[in-house]
């Protein structure tokens, strides 16, 4: 049975019933339909006094073409935690319509592990990534009409530092050329899109605390440099009270439920490999004060979420993880073990063995931030015992522990024993959570110790240019920053083909941007496009509405 089969026959709960598991009361639930509701903000605030539950993360190895299963994790970890009798909530994020309608599919997990509704999760859900969507795009209008109406910022056009954004892959989009047309349409210039997901609008709604702070966050944006290259901000334009009132309502978080009616918070949507790839602070921290275990993930690989999460999320926050569970799949074994992935369904005990080496690399990684893990095998149809044995040998030589996870098949009933596991390793108190780097550290040198001490890298490429453009930066205050590495996710390396855990390879640094209103410098490394393109056959040729008026074709 496909993904969207097993959810349209979920038992959902009315929304208000999953909310009382959580103690919120009906009138601070503001509902969308019957399934779905956002937490008021007063609630939120009135939950200040009350302690933290124990943080969880889910990361996983590097993607591959088989398939790993993070979400599908987490969703079925919350549910075990719900199943042993645990008071827990999972924290994800929203999906972007650019992978949906593109190659990568739902973002709700799989199988009897699922978020639901599916398909209002995958499509506009409550309209948060409209809503950013619209308020960047006011940003981006409101310097355009600034500059035609005698440019009183004294703005230099050349220097322009903001895109605009729209939640779709678009590569004819990457790079324009815009205000065509004559005196009436404006000066022309050189522009260009990026997806929302990478959208500093989007980040800034997944760092700030309260509406407050993201009215002081989004006046922060740089939009563009003056002739003597000191910086023109949001609030010069004006543009950061509108923007709040357009993001009011999506600063909310959302919750749903699992197919196991336990609660499930939802909210904002940053890709890990050209942001920051987290859930909200606001769903995170909310949903601590709720339950005793919260379960996130990262996106992508922990080389670029899991180091996101703790670097930028975790200390712009103040959270302090108790415990990792790091995903892993036979299959993905035997493809970063030189497998095709037409001849994953054959027993190749010595390929896992030779795969394993990027396990082992993200466990060594995770390890450095002083978080105890345990390894959580997604379980597919055509392992075999051998295979199995074979990992869990591996991680054993390293100290972790690995569990076989059955919850794509069995829900929260097939992951218990990870379950029991994680409630262990946070009870245990042997967290002592610390991020790679410390603030006072130059932002190059942010930049070579994620480099060199999570990707393995020899040395960081970067131009004269950029050395000056970072050290121009750390002269007008933003040094303390930490890092936002842009880079594939399929590998170590910038190179998507080189699996495994490859060593002797250099960075090279093809741009920085200053995220001054989210609060970290994003780097971007080799060929990784801000603005996605399609595939040969993106998925939206096969989504459709079928003769019973359901949805088909979106995972």
């Amino acid at each position: 049975m496909s993904d969207i089969e097993i959810a349209r026959k979920a038992q959902k709960r009315p929304i208000q019933e999953i909310g009382a598991k959580l103690d919120i009361p009906n009138e601070h639930l503001l509902p969308f339909g019957h399934d779905k509701a956002k937490v008021s903000e007063s609630f939120i605030k009135s939950l200040a006094d009350k302690p933290d539950g124990k943080l969880i993360l889910v990361t996983a190895i590097n993607p591959t073409p088989a398939g790993e299963g993070k979400t599908t994790t987490t969703v079925g970890l919350g549910d075990g935690l719900n199943k042993i009798g645990k008071k827990a909530a999972i924290c994800i994020r929203e999906a972007s319509l650019g992978p949906c309608f593109g190659m990568k599919g739902g973002a709700a997990g799989g199988g009897y592990a699922q978020v639901v509704p599916m398909e209002d999760m995958n499509l506009h859900f409550t309209g948060d990534f409209h809503a950013i969507t619209s308020a960047h795009n006011l940003l981006a209008a409101m310097l355009d009409n600034h500059i035609y109406w005698g440019n009183e910022q004294e703005i230099d056009i050349r220097r322009i530092a903001y895109k605009r954004v729209m939640d779709m892959n678009d590569r004819a989009l990457r790079e324009i050329v815009c205000n065509l047309g004559g005196v009436a349409n404006g000066f022309p210039r050189e522009a260009g899109f990026d997806i929302t997901v990478a959208s500093e609008v989007m980040a800034i709604l997944c760092l700030a605390t309260d509406l407050a702070d993201l009215e002081k966050r989004l006046g922060d944006i740089i939009v563009a440099y003056r002739r003597d290259r000191t910086p023109v901000y949001c609030r010069d334009i004006k543009a950061d009270g509108a923007m709040t009132v357009l993001l009011q309502q999506a600063m909310q978080p959302n919750l749903v439920q699992t197919l196991e009616n336990n609660p499930a918070f939802v909210h904002g949507g940053p890709f890990a490999n050209i942001a920051h790839g987290c859930n909200s602070v606001v769903a995170t921290t909310t949903a601590l004060k709720l339950a005793d275990y919260v379960v996130t993930e990262a996106g992508f690989g922990a080389d670029l979420g899991a180091e996101k999460f703790f670097d930028i999320k975790c200390r712009k926050a103040g959270l302090k993880p108790a415990a990792v569970v790091l995903v892993a799949t036979i299959r993905a074994m035997k493809m970063n073990g030189g497998v095709a992935k037409d001849d994953l369904g054959a027993e190749n005990v010595d390929a896992v063995k030779a795969g394993c080496a990027n396990l082992g690399r993200h466990i060594e990684n995770v390890q450095k931030f002083g978080v105890p893990l345990v390894v959580g095998i997604n379980h597919f149809i055509t392992d075999t015992d051998a295979e199995v044995e074979a990992i869990k040998e591996y991680c054993a030589s390293l100290g972790v522990e690995a569990i076989l996870n059955t919850h794509w098949s069995n829900g929260g009933a097939g992951i218990t024993e990870t379950a029991e596991k994680v409630v262990a390793l946070c009870e245990g108190g042997s967290a002592k959570f610390a991020p790679l780097y410390p603030d006072d550290m130059s932002l190059f040198d942010k930049m070579e110790t994620v480099a060199k001490e999570i990707y393995r890298a020899d040395e960081v490429v970067a131009d004269k240019k950029i050395r000056d453009q970072l050290k121009q930066w750390e002269d007008q205050g933003y040094g303390h920053l930490p890092v936002c590495m842009a880079k594939t996710q399929y590998s170590f390396t910038t190179d998507p083909t080189r699996r495994g855990a490859p060593t002797g390879h250099s960075l090279p640094v093809r741009e920085v941007r200053l995220s001054a209103g989210a609060g970290f410098v994003v780097v971007v490394c080799g060929e990784i496009m801000t603005m996605p393109g399609l595939p040969r056959k993106p998925s939206a040729e096969s989504i459709c509405i079928n003769d019973a008026g359901e949805i088909d074709g979106l995972f």
